[in-house]
């Protein structure tokens, strides 16, 4: 489920537009602009990725008009971010060790001294830990921007933007642990059987269309069986239901009352929907609670359990349910572990590849572990 920051509240309050109007106004762009303000979107998210790595305002601050209330805030807010996963890492005894981002621009229209801006920026960082856990992880984010920008004195400015960012957190919130993981032990199968969920498909389906992020498949879009609800609230379950679900690609479960997909209309509310998904499963017997709580709730949880081998364990293919003020608020499917056992997942709306599951979380959220039965 997508959540609605006050970011966006405030952003979607300065860029709403009547869908007639911006009709007219693509209208009447002028032709073969796109190539005026591509050279200088590049330049300000090459800006922006190397801040993540070293908190130096130096990168973006001419890059916005610091006297304009729209434009400082978005350039508070991407200081704002860079702040939160530093302070995350630091937490997690990690620290990153390298960032690379890429755009696609869908769509550049220019009048005047204001272009409308519509993109897709892919961003694949790495991290390290700084203790005895040596190797390299790589995970990707993808987001969706809509900007603004003006032009003042011949160069371009952001004016404002939008964005679903999953790293909009507050620093100050994030859950400090003295808990860490324990590197992930695969528990024992026996040969010969026969499972009706394959997770080795289930785990290839969420790489293959994790969407705009670095590392996804498929040209890096979604699966175009489907439809895309990012514009209803957000597609992580409908991405969920996906990776369990689908029978050609996917893990296998068959369908059923109350939780299916018609292709070509869309899914059911079990299907697309966060608290009836979490409740289906459950119900249905498709899917065990195996651990919730904190992010220390559930450190313990998973160590206890990797003791515990005789016990459902959390597996590649598994779910991972976000709860906030006790609603289900997001879904993200378990891909793997890294180095020291962290569960990484992959997830839709704002798309994540590869992702260790708390980041862009803080300490109100609850997380249920969904372990989907064999």
């Amino acid at each position: 489920m997508l959540r609605i920051t006050k970011l966006q509240l405030l952003c979607m309050t300065l860029i709403l537009i009547p869908a007639c109007s911006f009709s007219l106004f693509r209208a009447q762009a002028e032709p073969a602009k796109k190539e005026n303000v591509v050279p200088f979107l590049q330049e300000l998210f090459e800006d922006r990725t190397q801040l993540l790595m070293d908190q130096d305002k130096r990168h973006i601050e001419d890059h916005y008009l610091l006297t304009d209330k729209r434009s400082n805030y978005a350039y508070l807010h991407e200081m704002n971010r860079a702040e939160y996963i530093q302070e995350w890492a630091k937490h997690r005894k990690m620290k990153f060790v390298n960032a690379e981002s890429s755009i696609r621009v869908a769509r550049a229209d220019v009048l005047g001294d204001t272009a409308k801006v519509s993109l897709v920026q892919s961003l694949k960082l790495s991290y390290e830990y700084i203790d005895d856990y040596p190797g390299r992880h790589d995970f990707g984010i993808g987001t969706r921007h809509g900007i603004t920008l003006r032009k003042k004195d011949n160069r371009w400015y952001v004016e404002r933007e939008w964005y679903s960012d999953p790293l909009e957190e507050n620093a100050k919130k994030i859950e400090k642990s003295d808990l860490f993981f324990t590197p992930h032990k695969d528990p024992a199968t026996p040969e010969r059987v026969i499972h009706k969920y394959n997770r080795t498909r289930a785990v290839d389906y969420a790489n293959k269309y994790a969407g705009t992020t670095w590392g996804a498949g498929n040209g890096q879009r979604y699966n175009q069986k489907y439809l895309d609800y990012n514009s209803k609230g957000g597609d992580c379950t409908n991405f969920s239901s996906q990776v369990i679900g689908d029978a050609k690609e996917g893990g296998g479960l068959p369908m059923k009352s109350g939780w299916h997909y018609l292709y070509g209309h869309g899914g059911s509310q079990a299907w697309v929907q966060t608290d009836a998904f979490k409740n289906f499963l459950i119900r249905s017997g498709y899917g065990r609670i195996i651990g919730q709580g904190s992010f220390s709730n559930i450190v313990q949880s998973i160590n206890e359990r990797q003791q515990q081998l005789d016990k459902p364990q959390l597996m590649p293919g598994d779910l991972i349910a976000y709860v906030l003020k006790g609603d289900v608020d997001h879904f993200s499917i378990v891909v793997g572990f890294d180095q020291r056992g962290f569960p990484l997942v992959n997830s839709h709306t704002a798309d994540r590849y590869r992702v260790p599951f708390d980041l862009g979380w803080d300490k109100n959220t609850k997380y249920l572990l969904i372990h989907i039965q064999d």
